[in-house]
């Protein structure tokens, strides 16, 4: 599967995958604790900044910020008109400040130093007979998933426009579904044979 990791070292490359874990934790958290529009406003600046001082890393995340960028605008033009705009608001700018924190691990944080982390947190979950590995490698699927979800996107967008000069929009649904179930049936059949039963 392609990932969004970039192989451009920055700042935050070399920060421990723990530790911008558990920020992306205490800092999604916290915007739920902000009320006033102003203080999401002053958050949302910073973690655009945070995400350009990344420079060229950066760079394969344009198009999926965009494209939250767009949903953001949505949600809000939605809670405008059901006579709501700052729930609308409030609720945009948590989704990307959240996305934009969220993008920023992904771009710095290779895969096998999440799973890592993981089997270390999940590790006292083995005295009561569960087994944190496969634990991890579930919460790992996910996220790898989610992030495997937008670069197919992005690809098939791209292609879309190379033929129509026009974005893919819903057209995109059909044969995105089938790549995500086929990736995923690889995923399941590799591990089957890995791990067995």
């Amino acid at each position: 599967m392609h990932s969004l990791y970039s192989e451009h070292r920055t700042w935050l490359h070399r920060v421990p995958a723990g530790t911008k874990l558990l920020a992306l934790a205490a800092l999604g958290t916290g915007l739920f604790w902000l009320q006033t529009w102003q203080a999401l406003v002053a958050c949302t600046v910073v973690c655009a900044a945070l995400l350009v001082s990344l420079g060229p890393a950066a760079r394969g995340a344009w198009r999926v910020m965009r494209s939250l960028l767009v949903a953001a605008v949505l949600i809000a033009a939605f809670h405008a008109l059901w006579q709501q705009p700052l729930l609308g608001i409030t609720s945009a700018l948590r989704l990307l400040c959240t996305a934009s924190l969220g993008t920023m691990l992904t771009l710095t944080t290779r895969h096998t130093d999440l799973l890592a982390v993981m089997e270390r947190l999940l590790a006292p979950l083995s005295r009561w007979g569960l087994r944190p590995e496969r634990m991890a490698l579930q919460v790992a699927l996910m996220l790898r998933f989610a992030e495997h979800f937008f670069v197919q996107w992005k690809r098939l967008d791209d292609a879309h426009r190379a033929r129509s000069g026009r974005a893919g929009g819903w057209r995109l649904m059909a044969p995105l579904t089938i790549q995500m179930l086929s990736a995923a049936r690889r995923v399941a059949d590799a591990l089957h044979l890995r791990l067995g039963p």
